[in-house]
């Protein structure tokens, strides 16, 4: 384990990358975040993406929950919760995609990863603050999203588009995470089966066994899809998968799926890295093709942000050295091409030669939550892992 980076990691996320979202994004007037910014902080509208506030409640409620117990992290987890209670749904209750920094309707509900996320995080925030409009309202989102993923209609899937005739890896993927976090949070056993579903409906259905690639669309049978929707893989997405699925495994006692799960992550990451430049590219087509994606080549930061987290868990769960060769490779790469010139925060969109791009990949923000998610459990993952080895030395 990489015990050793404890303090690097720690300085990383508590000193420099909370704190510039603290100057830079917190809203304090209106609750929220503002995410519509430059690489170095410069708000260029108030816009306020659903997506983004229901990641800063997490991260903020994690950070108070599970590292450090700051009143300020508290205290902005629960506005922007206040704030999209308030503000962040429709009439029947399905969340927004935008609103205005003030809070009125911009873009309607086209995404359910809007609610997924506004799941993800009053689910952390009730943990702390058991405040039950949060779980209650988590709860009535889950079911209202597993339902309607299931409806022959459903293409709320933005800013993807969904395929004619096909199911997305990201719904079974996104909601083996947000089922699973629920279950921690209530011990209620729907959520407990439903997570269960959702983690093998990715091995089973996603995961090819051949490859040991997750396939990002399959047809409404699970069958494979021909080209170019059938052979894309996202890189980014396989990986983060996995952790989503071992995360639910390792709760559950499934050892079973450990070497799987460490199988498919690797395949990700070798395949995914540039052997030229150096980085993990955003996707690929399994026919060895660019793929249709015109960002295929873009270095990002939400990809080695999960890469690095995976690496680590998988590591700890199986031993495999190889894990933490790759880790250290990332690792190596990252600081030498993302941080900004100050050091305080992560550039997110780099090219294939790892220079800066202003491109839009998906949402059009600076988003506070992969590489602060990925700290997050990164340093809480080593702290019990200290904590165990210096108890076992007793």
């Amino acid at each position: 384990m990489q015990h050793h980076l404890l303090p690097t990691l720690e300085e990383l996320l508590l000193r420099r990358v909370i704190p510039f979202w603290f100057r830079h994004g917190v809203d304090r007037a209106r609750g929220g975040v503002l995410s519509a910014m430059t690489e170095d902080g410069r708000v260029m509208r108030e816009d306020k993406y659903l997506w983004s506030q229901g990641r800063w409640i997490w991260v903020c409620a994690a950070l108070y929950g599970r590292l450090e117990r700051r009143p300020e992290y508290l205290e902005s987890a629960a506005a922007t919760a206040e704030f999209i209670l308030r503000h962040g749904r429709d009439g029947q209750g399905r969340w927004l995609f935008a609103v205005t920094g003030d809070g009125a309707p911009l873009e309607g509900p086209t995404s359910i990863f809007a609610d997924c996320f506004a799941i993800y995080g009053l689910s952390e925030l009730y943990r702390i603050l058991p405040d039950r409009r949060f779980i209650d309202t988590a709860v009535e989102t889950y079911r209202r999203v597993r339902a309607r993923v299931e409806e022959e209609d459903f293409d709320e899937i933005a800013p993807a588009t969904m395929v004619p005739n096909a199911r997305p890896h990201s719904v079974p993927m996104i909601l083996t995470e947000v089922a699973n976090e629920l279950a921690v949070t209530t011990g209620e056993g729907e959520f407990e089966r439903d997570a269960e579903g959702y983690a093998l409906s990715v091995m089973d259905r996603f995961v090819d066994a051949g490859t040991n690639l997750v396939h990002e669309w399959r047809t409404r049978e699970y069958a494979p899809l021909g080209p170019p929707h059938g052979t894309y893989v996202d890189i980014g997405h396989g990986i983060e998968s996995m952790w989503f699925v071992l995360h639910w495994a390792r709760r559950r006692g499934r050892r079973d799926l450990y070497s799987r799960g460490a199988a498919v992550l690797r395949r990700h990451i070798e395949e995914g890295w540039d052997p030229v430049h150096g980085g993990l590219f955003h996707s690929m087509d399994t026919r060895g093709a660019p793929p249709a994606d015109p960002h295929w080549d873009k270095k990002l930061w939400w990809t080695h942000s999960e890469a690095l987290y995976a690496l680590l868990l998988v590591e700890a769960l199986t031993g495999e050295r190889w894990c933490g060769e790759w880790f250290n490779r990332i690792l190596e790469w990252c600081n030498a091409h993302f941080p900004l010139a100050d050091g305080s925060e992560w550039r997110q969109r780099l090219n294939r030669q790892g220079e800066p791009v202003t491109d839009v990949v998906a949402l059009p923000v600076k988003d506070p939550f992969h590489l602060a998610r990925a700290l997050i459990l990164m340093i809480e993952l080593l702290r019990e892992q200290s904590a165990a080895a210096a108890g076992g030395k007793r």
